[in-house]
């Protein structure tokens, strides 16, 4: 049975502040050393447990783990004037000297090979790093990408890396369903859609490679509304991604949807990505009830129609609306096997089910054989947003957004509302 998890606040953190070097050995009165264990309100499977290892920290996105510890966090926008927060782990446990840099907001971060590498909206950098995973010159990043599309809508630029010297990056559609008009009651869609020239898919680019732009990319999927978690899955050497699902169908087309339905279509999708796949945006979605490619009501669909005939399969679906903002294969060895080569999904949370209430504000697993996602997905992390039902999603408590993995297996889940931190752990008992 799941259990809620209380754990005893002791200390709160922190002020940040930027520097010329991360590995310096002067004054760190600043960085103050931080234990936060909290009641971390969280409700987890039997045998795991939730500590809170920093708050209060900013927008916090996605994050990284070093191989010794060190975390890299990246802030929504800057804050003291620090867009990525640095936790330096120490000896003593989920004790860490809190430090800043990076004057930019944004979402993506990833450690690989010697580089943090760090996107802004529009552009990705790279810090090399020293043996002990410190930044050794945060003032001075490398750009690696530049030049990319980003209108206020679906802006962040998430990324993965392969094992084979690629970055990937999402260039979100900024736009809900092309329409002539976005998000204007009855307006068609545009087509073909020119948003998909330079946004609406994944872009793969060169990792050791300066200053590139699109000209130097290659667009690696298209079709895909917006993601914001996707991640490379080293065991099947493949992509992964979660894409969102289009919003307002009863508002733009209220004579075909009504608010039920618009609150539980379409599904929220993971896709399988293999070169050049089109996953059908925006001229379809998919009906997770039915399972079936429905063709989009700006193309015009009835909510009948089929549509998508080239457009890819989702390899799995979940609710509507729930925006899944983190995806991670689990390739530890602390949680029990069923975790194994599974994909751990943190669920942003909805803001468009009104008036029913709004759903995800959690991480799910969902079990993989092999390269096929099994039908059950099943919550593993529940009530980021506190207990009571939330009706806006502004009143949630905290929204989990970032995912990543320690070196001794266990589970990192950030917070993008309050920039709370939490360390999910396993012990059998």
């Amino acid at each position: 049975m799941p259990v809620i998890l209380y754990i005893l606040l002791l200390a709160s953190i922190f002020s940040c502040n930027s520097g010329d070097s991360l590995h310096e050995t002067g004054d760190t009165s600043t960085f103050p050393k931080s234990k936060i264990e909290k009641n971390s309100g969280l409700l987890l499977p039997e045998g795991f447990t939730a500590t809170i290892i920093a708050d209060h920290i900013g927008h916090a996105r996605h994050l990284a783990i070093a191989p010794n510890g060190n975390i890299y966090i990246k802030l929504l926008t800057p804050k003291d004037g620090n867009g990525i927060i640095f936790l330096q782990k120490t000896e003593t446990e989920n004790v860490y000297v809190t430090k800043g840099f990076g004057n930019y907001g944004g979402t993506g971060i990833a450690i690989k090979d010697g580089y943090l590498y760090a996107s802004s909206d529009e552009a990705v950098y790279r810090y090399a790093l020293n043996k002990d995973f410190e930044v050794v010159n945060p003032a001075k990043p490398e750009k690696i990408i530049t030049g990319l599309e980003s209108r206020n809508q679906h802006s962040s630029k998430s990324i993965t890396l392969d094992d084979s010297g690629h970055i990937y990056v999402n260039i979100g559609a900024y736009s809900n369903a092309c329409q002539e008009d976005d998000r204007m009651k009855g307006s068609k869609g545009l087509n073909p859609c020119p948003i998909l020239e330079r946004a609406g898919g994944i872009w793969q680019f060169k990792v050791n490679q300066l200053n590139q732009s699109y000209q130097q990319g290659i667009r690696y999927a298209t079709g895909l509304r917006n993601v914001v978690g996707l991640d490379w899955n080293h065991h099947l050497n493949k992509l992964f991604v979660m894409q969102h699902g289009r919003d307002q169908l009863h508002d733009l087309f209220p004579q075909i949807f009504t608010e039920k339905q618009s609150a539980e279509l379409p599904a929220e999708c993971l896709y399988t990505i293999t070169p050049g796949v089109d996953c059908g945006w925006p001229y379809m979605y998919y009906d997770g009830v039915n399972h079936k490619k429905m063709l989009s009501p700006e193309y015009g669909g009835d909510g009948q129609k089929e549509g998508g005939k080239s457009a890819i399969d989702p390899t799995a679906s979940y609710p509507a609306h729930m925006a899944p903002n983190g995806l991670l294969f689990y390739t530890g060895n602390q949680f029990p096997e069923k975790y194994l080569q599974g994909a751990f999904i943190a669920f942003h949370g909805s803001w468009n089910r009104a008036p029913l209430p709004q759903k995800g504000f959690l991480v799910a697993f969902q079990p993989f054989k092999g390269e096929k996602a099994m039908p059950a997905w099943e919550i593993f992390a529940d009530h980021f947003a506190g207990e009571k039902e939330v009706k806006n999603s502004n009143d949630a408590l905290h929204r989990p957004c970032g995912l990543a993995q320690g070196q001794d297996g266990s589970l990192y889940v950030s917070d993008d509302v309050q920039g709370t931190i939490y360390k999910i752990t396993y012990a059998n008992k």
